[in-house]
């Protein structure tokens, strides 16, 4: 069964083609019911548990796809920024993630100023999370063309837990850029030098990153305050 995906602008077109023009003409009539069944399924959210099929792989972890598109040179506030990431959907299986991934366009074919984030189940890809608020991201830049490389490598890695750093890790981000392209992958505590300095290694080894990259550990207090996630990043693969 294929999974409802609410993202347009991060998903591949599909083929059908026969519910088109109904869409079109319901359009109007259905979207004050789309905002009523929205509101209720995200007030619900937390009593509809996302649990693996029969016989499908479980993960350690549910994790959430997010998606999120913003005009570049606007200020974002944290308010906007929340209302402007888009929940793709939750999975908790191996097959699960297939499903939702298969229909995904890869980061390297979206345009603009746009960020696929993959979080665990309950935390937002936001700073100011209870879960990230005391933690920070390494960030890696990157030349065009290798970022749909790097971000399937990443959550892979990351969902077949090969960073074994606990429960120490967030999430991951593939943020697209006009010249360049940002992978960061996100952990709780940005004082645990030990925890950070692995993660560290072993995005080095999933990535294949030569040895002599240059990658920097940013922490969220720090994004805060100057209202950015990779200022003062300059170093580009």
């Amino acid at each position: 069964m294929r999974p409802k995906l609410t993202s347009p602008d991060c998903l591949k077109d599909d083929d059908s083609g026969d519910h088109d023009q109904n869409e079109e003409n319901n359009a109007q009539k259905d979207s004050e019911k789309e905002r009523n069944e929205r509101d209720r399924s995200q007030s619900s959210s937390k009593r509809k548990a996302v649990v693996p099929g029969p016989a499908e792989h479980p993960l350690q972890y549910n994790y959430t796809f997010w998606y999120s598109r913003r005009t570049p040179g606007r200020p974002t506030s944290s308010q906007s920024y929340e209302q402007n990431i888009k929940q793709i959907g939750t999975f908790a299986s191996v097959e699960q993630f297939w499903r939702f991934y298969s229909h995904m366009v890869r980061p390297g074919d979206l345009t603009g100023h746009s960020d696929f984030h993959l979080f665990k189940e309950g935390i937002k890809p936001m700073w100011e999370d209870d879960a990230n608020k005391n933690g920070g991201k390494w960030i890696i830049r990157l030349r065009k063309g290798l970022a749909s490389r790097c971000w399937e490598n990443l959550i892979l890695a990351m969902l077949g837990e090969q960073f074994m750093v606990g429960e120490e890790i967030c999430g991951a981000v593939v943020s697209v850029r006009f010249q360049e392209d940002i992978i960061s992958i996100w952990n709780k505590t940005a004082s645990d030098q030990a925890t950070t300095a692995r993660i560290r290694d072993t995005l080095r080894r999933v990535l294949n990153l030569p040895p002599n990259t240059i990658m920097e550990y940013k922490t969220h207090t720090d994004s805060i305050k100057d209202n950015s996630s990779f200022r003062n990043t300059k170093i580009t693969l």
